[in-house]
């Protein structure tokens, strides 16, 4: 019954919608059920003098494109977490991009914080700007990636750091995603970063394009640019969103105002575009979301596993960041689902506490060069059963499902919340 499916798919999205908003208020604590998914993530000790002392992890998937996704994790997690949460390596299962995560240490920042807002790491040449740089070549030069098919994305220090690489290194990337972050140049200190952050720093276009013109001698093509952030972000306020689209407009020669604003998701999406119509630069702004990373779970494009800073809002950023980036084969996903390449995520990671080494997400003890233990999507081994559905399934008929008018009132209460999935 695809009229009534459809009615269910959007019940269940106005409940996320709902929870996000529920999520931004302060003193209320969802429920959330708790499962331990192993990482995927391989670590990479050797790739260079490694200035900023960062830490390289990478996941290969089966059957590897040329491509390479750089992704950059938040503060108070680790390259693990992210990826579990947002999904980042089910997508490079499901399109066949390598996938670089770098990883903070303790050491540099006790958040696990890029340190965007430090001279000394978000200069071309230096710091922790040069260690990822380093790592890309690496990878660039084992894995065989086409320098032209490199990308970057971030969340929140790691959405700030991401614009920072795209200053500093704009030949490196073909284009990236700034998830909760801030404009290259917001800051050249903690005190700057955290006005950045909470009172925001105003400049014009211009002011903050020739931040970008001045931090590297590159003079064109530039990156292009997607924009993420939530409404209701108290960390990082969404006014930042609009400074970076300034700075970014200004690098591209573009004016303020988008070429188009479409719905997508029931979300918002601004775009300009190029004169073939193609996108430079999109922004989302998601109402009622806190600081974090917009999440989907229970459809065909689901990524990610809610947790602290990642949001379920019926809406996966990362695999519209993968649309943007120009990465999101249709064929290959159809065939990547055939042969069940793909796992769902049907449970959330522990809010309390995100960086919980995994068997509770975080690393596993992999040594240098090791392979890695954990299984390959599909497989059944050591994770979730073959057998166990995936969230792209909620809306199939599945064995040993209940049918008939008990089973149709079972979805509709799970769509919406009232009860916990079967």
């Amino acid at each position: 019954m695809p009229g009534l499916d459809s009615t269910i798919a959007e019940l269940a999205r106005q409940r996320r919608q709902w929870d996000a908003f529920l999520r931004s208020m302060p003193g209320v604590a969802l429920p959330r059920r708790e499962a331990p998914e192993r990482s995927r993530l391989v670590e990479v000790k050797d790739f260079g003098s490694n200035p900023g002392e960062l830490r390289m992890f990478e996941y290969v998937p089966a059957d590897p494109q040329p491509s390479l996704v750089v992704v950059l994790h938040g503060c108070t997690q680790n390259a693990a977490v992210y990826d579990i949460g947002a999904g980042w390596s089910r997508l490079a299962d499901r399109y066949g991009f390598h996938l670089l995560m770098p990883e903070q240490r303790p050491q540099n920042n006790p958040k696990t914080c890029f340190n965007w807002f430090r001279a000394e790491d978000a200069t071309r040449g230096h710091g922790e700007v040069h260690s990822i740089v380093q790592m890309i070549e690496a990878m660039a030069v084992r894995h065989r990636i086409d320098r032209k098919n490199v990308f970057v994305t971030g969340l929140s220090a790691g959405g700030a750091m991401t614009a920072a690489l795209l200053a500093t290194y704009p030949e490196k990337f073909a284009a990236g995603a700034i998830v909760a972050g801030l404009p290259y140049g917001a800051a050249t200190n903690m005190k700057q970063a955290f006005e950045s952050m909470f009172r925001v720093r105003v400049k014009s276009a211009r002011e903050w394009g020739d931040l970008v013109r001045a931090a590297s001698p590159h003079r064109g093509p530039w990156p292009r640019v997607a924009v993420w952030h939530g409404g209701a972000d108290s960390v990082v306020k969404p006014k930042n969103a609009e400074e970076i689209l300034k700075q970014w407009t200004d690098v591209h020669g573009l004016g303020t105002t988008p070429t188009r604003t479409e719905t997508v998701s029931g979300y918002p999406r601004r775009v300009w575009a190029d004169r073939k119509g193609a996108p430079v630069i999109e922004c989302w702004m998601i109402p009622l979301m806190p600081h974090g990373t917009p999440l989907a779970t229970g459809t065909d494009d689901s990524y990610g596993v809610p947790g602290e800073f990642l949001i379920d809002v019926g809406i996966s950023s990362s695999y519209h960041i993968v649309k943007f980036f120009g990465l999101a084969d249709p064929r290959r996903a159809r065939r990547a689902r055939a042969a069940g390449a793909v796992e769902g995520a049907g449970f959330v990671m522990n809010p309390t506490n995100p960086t919980a080494t995994l068997n509770g997400l975080g690393h596993p003890p992999h040594a240098a060069g090791e392979t890695s233990t954990a299984p390959r999507a599909g497989t059944g081994e050591g994770g979730r059963s073959g057998g166990e559905r995936r969230p792209s399934d909620a809306a199939r008929p599945q064995p040993g499902r209940k049918g008939g008018v008990e089973g149709l009132v079972r979805r509709v209460l799970s769509a919406t919340g009232l009860i916990r999935p079967c």
